[in-house]
């Protein structure tokens, strides 16, 4: 199937417009969570728990390095060229929209871990570093809709029109 073919655009523009309303709304819950976490500060007592708060820490540092790793794996060239060869441009879009929609749950994540936090330990400041790095990760995910047009293009020409770089 033709990448420049209407079906072909339409389902583009579907995927992308699903996958970036996701990560805005995941986005915005990441920041609504860290407004409750200023509001409820009068009602949280405070506790040292050096133990959970190491545990956090790891946690958010696994999950926000796992992002960066499932991004690279699930967009890596030959995977995607597999994708394209068994399931055509539809099934790259589709694989595009999915590690898109999952990276973007590794962020959303990693600010839940920072609230909890918060709730266990008293200090609303969990929620907000971990909120600063989760919005990193949903920027880091968020899809460009050129990015996909390109990779479309890339991987769906012909070996003899494929361009070079």
């Amino acid at each position: 199937m033709d990448p420049t073919s209407p079906e072909v655009q339409a389902e583009l523009t579907r995927r992308h417009k699903a996958a970036a309303t996701t990560v805005v709304g995941l986005m915005v819950a990441t920041v609504l969570l860290s407004i409750v976490a200023f509001l409820s500060k009068p009602y949280l007592r405070e506790q040292a728990n050096p133990p959970l708060e190491f545990a956090l820490q790891i946690v958010i540092l696994v999950l926000g390095l796992g992002a960066v790793i499932w991004r690279r794996t699930k967009l890596a060239t030959m995977r995607l060229q597999d994708i394209v060869g068994l399931a055509g441009p539809s099934g790259l879009l589709k694989a595009l929209e999915k590690t898109t929609l999952q990276i973007a749950l590794l962020g959303a994540g990693i600010a839940l871990a920072g609230f909890i936090g918060t709730l266990a330990m008293g200090s609303e400041g969990y929620t907000y570093w971990a909120g600063v790095i989760a919005l990193v990760v949903f920027l880091y995910s968020y899809p460009r809709k050129s990015f996909w047009r390109r990779v479309l293009d890339w991987f769906t020409k012909p070996p003899d029109e494929a361009p070079t770089t």
